[in-house]
């Protein structure tokens, strides 16, 4: 009876050991829908924030993420980020098979411990905690677990339900509590559409959850993430920040309060680099003209480093730090660069914002520590000049796709101000082109042209100057694919800082671009500017799509054709125009042979409907195809 009763308990074991292993973590018990279009399942997120008070904060991550294949590994996303005033009370994770059989545990220790920033011992404070795993097979599972404790409440951390595209969720949980007395506030971003039940809103405690979401695919020329999918913002009217207490309920009180709180003391200079700018400035009485020599002084002697804002802290580094160091991240260049313009009397504005290529705005009614990035401000009359500090290349006054055309906080020592920065008007991101190219009797092509870009399309264009000889011939043969057999003769570029454009002169040749058959020769006019791009056709689609920068493009083009040849069909005058933009070439015809092409395009930036998508594409391939438009030649 002893021998069958340790048989039985071994038994029991037995099972509890098998549904330890087989449960909730077995990629089986993901339901076949969350699986479509995924590459991870989030199965469980869950965030619980604990306000105890004005200078405390803790957060605790519970997350149990599937990946089911390699383009999932980003959704693992375990990493913290600590300094003097946050500290991570506890980081693990651990890892399962697809049976959801434990196969490792991964303790703080094994977590990699870095710098925010490399390469220097001025940001030591500021670190992060990650995970790097490199998976033995997929499908695995990842249980990730952490707790930080901070001081700063000034930003509370949103929270998004969906976590991006090709993952779907099976639970995602936020619990906040918070006492009655901080000013706790919050802003629902795109809920409608989503089926989040808000289990608790009170006083002093809020708590939402979201069951089952399936993956979205990414259709091209979406908005960006956080203007369609679900996002929760949230905040305090009495928060604490960089040690310092504060108590903002307008964008106004805000400013005020960074400008004395957080931006005081941090200008202060030494006499000799006083001395040193007033030389540099001379008699010069010009705002603007003195605001230049001193940005282009901060361009030769600084570097950047990059570190975002809010991992790197919110308050710049000494001015004077920055004089000795010589190096510093865009907070600590931009109040620097206000330091110096201060001695020349010239004022100007720490500016916080949202930096990125997709335009993103500081929320204007939803008063928060908000942005990622920091600009300076010259009021010039009713208007702003924008400089980009953290750059040693940009020209002064000019913003490219980085900061262009989106609500951001200005810092006045009177309050705050949201304004938009520069709007770059469709027809002002242009690229000019004129040049000239013949064809021989064999069909081989011999050209020059000359291509001037403004406006955003500068930004694209300006960075070539600083490419090596082969990254540039590889750039020109990408972007003159359509002429086989290209050969890059020779390169001239020129960047106008003054004018703000790109000038680019480039000598090309290529054999058989004309292709000959039955002593005809056949080839497309347009040799230089054909539209490639493959706008994808995509059935049913959910999002809206989204034109950030309209542009236009003029192109003219002398083409010199052989004697030996005579023309027998030139493709007709052409013209489309829709609310996406316009189009138009023509074919002059100056002699037997010689042609003019010109061709002109205008796209229309613009936020436009899930149901405008299919015939933007139809506007778009129309282009296409006429950009490909033939010459026939017989020959004589």
């Amino acid at each position: 009876m002893k021998i069958k009763a340790q048989f039985v308990f071994f038994i029991v074991l037995m099972n509890v050991a098998l549904n330890a292993q087989n449960s909730e973590y077995k990629i089986q018990t993901i339901s076949d829908s969350l699986k479509d279009h995924a590459n991870a399942v989030i199965r469980l997120n869950q965030i619980d924030i604990v306000i105890s008070s004005q200078r405390s904060m803790n957060i605790k991550t519970k997350r149990v993420i599937t990946i089911l294949n390699e383009n999932g590994l980003d959704a693992i996303d375990a990493v913290e980020s600590y300094d003097k005033r946050t500290t991570v009370r506890a980081i693990e994770a651990t890892v399962f098979d697809l049976n959801g059989k434990e196969i490792k545990k991964i303790k703080r220790k094994d977590f990699k411990d870095q710098s925010a920033v490399g390469g220097g011992t001025l940001f030591s404070d500021n670190r992060y905690l990650y995970l790097e795993y490199t998976p033995i097979q997929y499908p695995f599972t990842i249980l990730f677990e952490s707790e930080i404790e901070t001081s700063t409440t000034a930003f509370i951390p949103p929270w998004y339900p969906i976590q991006g595209y090709f993952v779907s969720i099976e639970k995602s949980i936020l619990n906040v509590s918070y006492p009655d007395n901080l000013g706790f506030k919050k802003m629902e971003f795109n809920f409608a559409n989503y089926k989040i039940d808000k289990t608790i809103d009170s006083r002093i405690q809020l708590s939402y959850s979201v069951s089952n979401i399936q993956a979205q695919k990414q259709e091209d020329y979406s908005p960006d993430f956080s203007a369609i999918f679900p996002k929760l913002m949230m905040g305090l009217e009495l928060f604490h920040l960089e040690g310092v207490d504060g108590n903002a309920k307008s964008w106004k009180e805000f400013g005020q309060w960074y400008s004395d709180k957080i931006l005081e003391g941090t200008t202060s200079l030494s006499e000799e680099t006083k001395i040193r700018i007033k030389a540099l400035i001379g008699n010069e009485q010009d705002p603007l003209a003195k605001a230049k020599l001193i940005y282009n002084y901060v361009q030769q002697k600084v570097r950047y480093i990059s570190i975002q804002v809010g991992i790197g802290g919110w308050k710049p580094m000494l001015a004077s730090d920055v004089d000795r160091l010589g190096y510093g991240d865009c907070k600590a260049l931009t109040n620097y660069t206000r330091a110096l313009l201060s001695i020349a009397d010239v004022p100007s504005y720490y500016t916080i914002l949202y930096g990125e290529s997709k335009k993103k705005n500081i929320e204007p009614d939803f008063v928060s520590m908000q942005g990622n990035h920091v600009i300076l401000a010259i009021p010039i009359g009713d208007s702003y000049t924008w400089l980009e500090c953290t750059s040693q290349e940009d020209p002064f006054g000019y913003q490219g796709v980085f900061t262009d055309d989106r609500m951001v906080l200005i810092v006045k020592p009177e309050g705050g101000e949201l304004v938009r920065t520069k709007i770059y008007e469709d027809g002002g991101n242009t690229q000019s082109s004129l040049g000239n190219y013949t064809l021989s009797s064999v069909g081989d092509f011999s050209g020059k042209i000359s291509i001037i870009s403004e406006g955003s399309q500068y930004s694209s264009k300006s960075v070539l100057e600083n490419l090596s000889l082969i990254d540039k011939e590889m750039h020109y043969k990408e972007y003159w694919s359509t002429i086989n057999n290209l050969k890059i003769n020779k390169t001239s570029l020129f960047n106008d800082k003054e004018k703000i454009c790109f000038t680019e002169n480039v000598d090309i040749d290529a054999i058989n671009y004309g292709r000959i058959n039955n002593g005809k020769m056949m080839f497309a006019v347009n040799a230089f500017n054909q539209y490639k791009g493959n706008i994808k056709r995509i059935r049913n689609r959910k999002n809206p799509f989204e034109i950030q920068r309209g542009y236009y493009d003029k192109d003219e083009i002398k083409v010199n054709l052989p004697q030996e040849f005579s023309i027998e069909f030139l493709p007709a005058n052409y013209e489309l125009k829709s609310k996406y933009g316009e189009y138009k070439t023509e074919i002059v015809k100056t002699d037997t042979s010689n042609l003019i092409y010109k061709r002109s395009l205008l796209i229309n930036k613009g936020f436009y409907s899930n149901k405008d998508y299919d015939e933007y594409r139809l506007f778009m391939e129309q282009v296409s195809k006429n950009d490909n438009s033939k010459i026939i030649l017989t020959h004589n």
